[in-house]
C-alpha cells in the first residue's frame, strides 16, 4: 500500500504511464458499511500525445487507461463477517462502477465479454471480467476491450483494471505511429501484467 492508502504497483510495471488521478471516495455502500475506494489512475499518455500531433489535434483523447484501487470498509467488518462474505456483492458493485467510470471516460456501447479467474502475484486468485466497448471519435469508431479483476487479499480487497484499442490505431485513423507499439494482443499483454502485479 503506498502512502496515500492507494495499492502499490511496482514502478518497474509502469513504464510510460502517468498517474492522473489520485482519489479516495465512498464507492458504494453495504448493509453494514460504507465503501471507500482509494484509486490511483494512470493513462498512456505517450500514446495520447503522439496520437494528437499526428492528427494536428483533431484526434485528442485518452486511448488506454489502467486503475488500481484498495476499499476499506467503514466501520470496519465485524470479525463474524470475513470477505467471503461480502465477495458476490463487492464483485457486483465494482462492475457497475467499473462501467460508470467507462462512460465518464467517453466509453460507449459497453458490454460484458466473458468471465474467468487469474492468479495475482499475491499468490491471490481474482475473479477477471471482460468487457467490450468502443470509443467515438471525429474520424472513426473505435473498438475497445477492456477488464476488472477483483480479488481479497489479508482481508482486504483490491480492484484492478482499465481498457485499450482492440484494433490497429494505424489503420483505424489511418496515420502512421512511429515508436509506438500498438498491437491489441501487447496491449492486452501489459493490460493484465499490471494487474497481476497490484499488492
Amino acid at each position: 500500500m503506498s502512502g496515500d492508502g492507494t495499492p502499490r504497483v511496482p514502478d518497474d510495471e509502469l513504464d510510460g504511464w502517468a498517474v492522473t488521478d489520485r482519489s479516495s471516495e465512498t464507492v458504494f455502500e453495504l448493509p453494514v458499511a460504507r465503501v471507500v475506494g482509494h484509486t490511483a489512475v494512470y493513462d498512456d499518455q505517450d500514446l495520447r500525445s503522439t496520437v494528437s500531433t499526428l492528427t494536428g489535434g483533431s484526434v485528442d483523447r485518452m486511448w488506454r487507461f489502467f486503475f488500481a484501487t484498495r476499499l476499506e470498509f467503514t466501520p470496519a467488518l465485524p470479525p463474524a463477517v470475513g470477505p467471503a462474505a461480502v465477495f458476490t456483492t463487492v464483485r457486483t458493485q465494482a462492475n457497475s462502477v467499473f462501467k460508470n467510470r467507462l462512460r465518464d471516460r467517453g466509453f460507449g456501447e459497453i458490454s460484458k465479454a466473458g468471465h474467468d479467474r487469474i492468479r495475482v502475484e499475491t499468490g491471490d486468485r481474482a475473479s477477471l471480467q471482460a468487457y467490450e466497448a468502443s470509443i467515438e471519435t471525429s474520424v472513426v469508431d473505435v473498438p475497445v476491450e477492456g477488464y476488472l479483476a477483483v480479488w481479497s487479499n489479508g482481508g482486504e480487497f483490491r480492484l484492478a483494471g482499465g481498457a485499450y484499442p482492440a484494433a490497429s490505431l494505424s489503420d483505424l485513423l489511418g496515420i502512421s505511429i512511429p515508436g509506438i507499439d500498438i498491437d491489441p494482443n501487447s496491449f492486452r499483454q501489459e493490460l493484465l501484467t499490471l494487474v497481476k502485479s497490484v499488492r
